[in-house]
């Protein structure tokens, strides 16, 4: 079976930009920061996050795999357009909390909201931006559900956005993918 991230990152790939801007607007540990860099190495990665440890994991993953092409900013999602001028080709958010950290520390609806609001109002025509929601916690839930409520409202001359969902598993992680037209 194919993981959710693996269909946002598949849709990515087939649109990278060698010279292009992308956003990790979840760094969590790393590894979606390593394959965004992996798509642009001749351009830059923004990877966002409140936790230093975050931080910190990432840029040993990265230094351990020898990649140099990000920026790592200790600060909100919801902050991106103060570090990102833009247009962006493409960017990833892996909601939740981090992995093997403290699961009282999730993004929270309200930010995340102002985030992919304004990631897509920086993404370029052709870019992809994916978004992992976990719904297995009352935060994933309702984020979740507030996200595909603005989703659903994205006219379809600007994006086309498509959901990715097990119908047979009720609170399974699921997938969006928005790509401006």
């Amino acid at each position: 079976m194919i993981g959710i991230l693996q269909i946002a990152k598949d849709r990515l790939r087939e649109t990278a930009n060698p010279r292009g801007v992308y956003v990790d607007f979840t760094m969590g540990k790393g590894r979606d920061t390593a394959f965004l860099c992996s798509l642009c190495p001749e351009g830059r990665v923004y990877a966002f996050d409140i936790q230093p440890e975050a931080l910190e994991q990432t840029r040993a993953h990265l230094q351990g795999l020898g990649l140099q092409n990000a920026e790592l900013i200790l600060a909100s999602h919801d902050r991106v357009a103060a570090f990102v001028a833009g247009p962006i080709d493409g960017g990833l958010f892996n909601l939740g909390f981090l992995p093997g950290g403290d699961k009282t520390v999730t993004t929270r609806r309200e930010t995340t909201l102002r985030a992919v609001s304004e990631a897509m109002r920086l993404l370029r025509p052709g870019g992809v931006l994916g978004v992992a929601v976990y719904p297995g916690h009352e935060e994933g839930r309702i984020e979740g559900e507030q996200l595909q409520a603005y989703f659903a409202s994205i006219d379809k001359a600007e994006a086309d956005v498509f959901l990715y969902r097990l119908l047979n598993v009720p609170d399974s992680p699921y997938m969006m993918i928005a790509e401006k037209r």
